[in-house]
């Protein structure tokens, strides 16, 4: 045929799964059209397991005679005939093998295509020259139903290979393939996503995708974008909020201005991360190769010293010794073991991406498994980068923290100072107000509900001769928080308190991470006070404060040198020598700006319980791959021997055909196991 093989590597149709994996999962690139090669290979071995198989049935006819007590039909008289058939079977079904052999010998890389190919080989040439004259016995029906058997079980495994790529196929399905444009004339045009050009408007209408990376212009809705970030509930988009390509708008209409399209937008980037991720080398699969060689090796060195024996030593006949030859073959093929870590890795890459946790190093991810300190910076990670207010404090028996806050935040409204803003927020709420006015450099001054209201600093207080000794303010400063103090008609009425604010996930992050064995630790720039109000929020272990951002690399340094294996987290931008320094560096909070050059794991959201979800994917990742390389390898440690007949004395004798079915199942297990790997937050 054409063939389907001729049109992928050299190595995708010999199944050397040491480099093939990862490559099954990688075919998703540009689009998922590339997915349709992939799967006319599957519809290639399942028509070649059928045809064989109603090949095999005339075959099974004397055997089934025997076992029957039939009479038996004169194989000799029909010899020509089973030949016949049988070499349909060998040159048809046993085709994709046979050319893997070629492949592997180009590459003087024998794996597992050279043992099958050599097992099926050994029996038909044996048989027929049994046909053709030899004296013995022919054993066709045993080579037709192990090349059934191999069909079988690669059509099997290649199912479940391409359920582990199939996560990156949904990334690329998950584009619109048109756009409503918004033109100049206010009209809407049907617009193919590939003639979309930065600075288009499109319209996006409930239910629909958005169509590419943008701003929002005009209107408000919810938007859904679990398949990109891995952020479970839909996140309000209003005018000037960004949006990503593919994600899915909910119950308004948005106008949206395009910022980024094709290889520069989001899912773009994401997909390219994630096929480099998978296609670069793996350590641990650096041991499964060499393991992969000596067991081949080690299968035709068995292979031919079984024969030898059964014909010289125990003078068995040559049908009884190849069988037992063709059955090591087959069953040390080293199948499951090349495929271990490979799928591992494809469905790893790929559930992270999906859940906005996107590794650009495959080796540094793999290291984060053995992370034992971690360092947080502060600002934007643990805690949110802006003012909140922490404590509402009143002196004014008469009035309530709320009332006094929504007094503050009429005030401050008019401001655009951060603190300010931050209070407004906390409010809510604002009472109409008449004759703002500033302070310089202390605060701001209204009246408000007719009452002269003053949010004023310390400096305000000392200036004008205003003691304060509540000890509740005292221990606010300690903090080092901001605070202001609310004076109404020239009374002292409360204080309100800010402070960076400290993620709701932060403590819970340190917490897991502590239970996980690793030390966390902190490093900031603001003060010793501040540091270590967060720290005890937090849980944190240790602290660094007043650490400039160019000497953040040598404070890893620093950590490093007490032996300790230690990954960085920050947000990518003044954190990056650190990032760079540490043996994992993971920049967090990136949004759709995906392209932090010196981050090896890049975290979405801005969430400290995504540093717990990839490191504890790096473990689990792991043992998968320890889970695989231990079932690919421990059963040969029965079924070698087994096979080579150590126990037929016993009565166990494995025949060819039972060898497959064990390789085979050996194959599937692994690949299911592998699509068991799961991410937890």
């Amino acid at each position: 045929m054409t063939d389907t093989y001729g049109q992928l590597p050299a190595e995708h149709p010999g199944m050397n799964h040491g480099e093939n994996a990862a490559h099954e999962a990688k075919m998703t690139s540009g689009a998922h059209r590339h997915d349709g090669g992939h799967a006319s290979m599957i519809a290639d071995f399942r028509r070649r397991f059928w045809v064989s198989v109603a090949l095999t049935i005339p075959i099974l006819v004397p055997p089934l005679n025997q076992l029957l007590n039939i009479t038996e039909l004169n194989i000799l008289q029909n010899a020509f005939l089973y030949w016949a058939l049988s070499s349909g079977v060998y040159f048809y079904g046993g085709y994709p093998f046979l050319k893997g052999f070629f492949d592997e010998m180009k590459k003087v890389r024998p794996a597992m295509m050279t043992l099958i190919a050599l097992a099926i080989t050994t029996a038909y040439v044996y048989s027929s020259a049994v046909v053709f004259g030899l004296r013995g016995e022919p054993f066709f029906w045993e080579l037709a139903t192990l090349v059934d058997i191999m069909l079988l079980g690669h059509w099997i495994e290649m199912r479940s290979i391409m359920g582990a790529s199939r996560a990156l196929e949904e990334l690329a399905r998950l584009m619109p393939s048109e756009a409503h444009m918004l033109m100049p004339d206010g009209s809407i045009m049907e617009m193919p996503l590939e003639q979309l050009n930065i600075g288009d408007r499109v319209l996006v209408k409930p239910g629909e995708k958005i169509p590419a990376d943008g701003s929002v212009m005009d209107g408000e809705s919810s938007v859904n974008e679990a398949m990109l970030t891995g952020e479970s509930t839909p996140v309000l988009k209003q005018r000037s909020s960004r949006v990503i390509g593919g994600s899915i708008n909910g119950e308004g209409s948005l106008t949206v201005e395009v910022q980024k399209t094709g290889k520069d937008s989001y899912l773009s980037l994401v997909i390219e991360l994630v096929k480099n991720a998978q296609e670069s080398k793996s350590r641990t699969q650096d041991l499964a190769d060499r393991a992969a060689l000596w067991l081949t090796v080690t299968a035709l060195s068995v292979g031919a010293i079984t024969f030898l024996v059964w014909m010289f030593v125990f003078n068995r006949d040559g049908v009884f010794a190849l069988e037992r030859m063709v059955s090591v073959l087959v069953i040390a093929c080293p199948h499951a073991l090349g495929m271990a870590v490979p799928l591992v890795v494809a469905v790893s890459t790929s559930i992270s991406a999906k859940n906005g946790l996107l590794i650009r190093d495959r080796a540094a991810f793999e290291q984060a498994r053995k992370i034992q300190a971690i360092l947080f910076d502060k600002t934007g990670t643990l805690t949110q980068g802006k003012f909140g207010v922490t404590d509402t404090i009143v002196f004014d028996s008469a009035m309530n923290e709320t009332e006094l806050l929504k007094y503050t935040a009429s005030v401050e409204l008019h401001s655009e100072h951060p603190i300010a803003k931050g209070i407004v927020a906390a409010a809510g709420e604002t009472f109409p107000i008449e004759g703002f006015k500033a302070i310089p450099g202390k605060g701001a001054e209204a009246v408000v509900n007719g009452r002269e209201v003053k949010v004023v600093s310390p400096g305000y207080l000392k200036e004008h001769g205003i003691t304060m000794t509540d000890e509740r303010i005292d221990g606010l400063a300690a903090q080092g928080k901001t605070v202001v103090f609310v004076l109404i008609d020239g009374e002292t009425a409360g204080a309100v308190a800010l402070a960076d604010i400290i993620r709701p996930e932060s403590k819970e992050a340190i917490a897991r991470l502590k239970e996980m064995g690793i030390r966390c630790l902190m490093i900031t720039g603001d003060n010793s006070r501040v540091a270590k109000w967060v720290a005890d929020e937090t849980g944190i272990d240790e602290y660094f404060a007043e650490v400039l951002p160019e000497r953040k690399a040598e404070k890893v340094k620093e950590v490093q040198s007490r032996g300790l294996i230690v990954a960085m987290v920050g947000d990518g931008v003044n954190d990056a020598p650190a990032l760079a320094q540490a043996d994992v560096g993971i920049a967090v909070g990136a949004g759709t700006d995906v392209a932090v050059a010196t981050a090896d794991i890049i975290l979405v959201r801005s969430n400290p319980l995504d540093t717990v979800a990839i490191l504890g994917l790096a473990r689990a990742t792991y043992r998968k791959m320890a889970q695989n390389l231990g079932w690919a390898t421990g059963y040969n440690l029965f079924a070698i021997p087994a096979a080579a007949g150590v126990l037929a004395g016993t009565g166990i004798l494995l025949t060819p055909a039972v060898g497959a079915i064990f390789m085979s199942l050996s194959t599937v297990i692994v690949s299911i196991n592998a699509t068991l790997l799961k991410v937890k937050r």
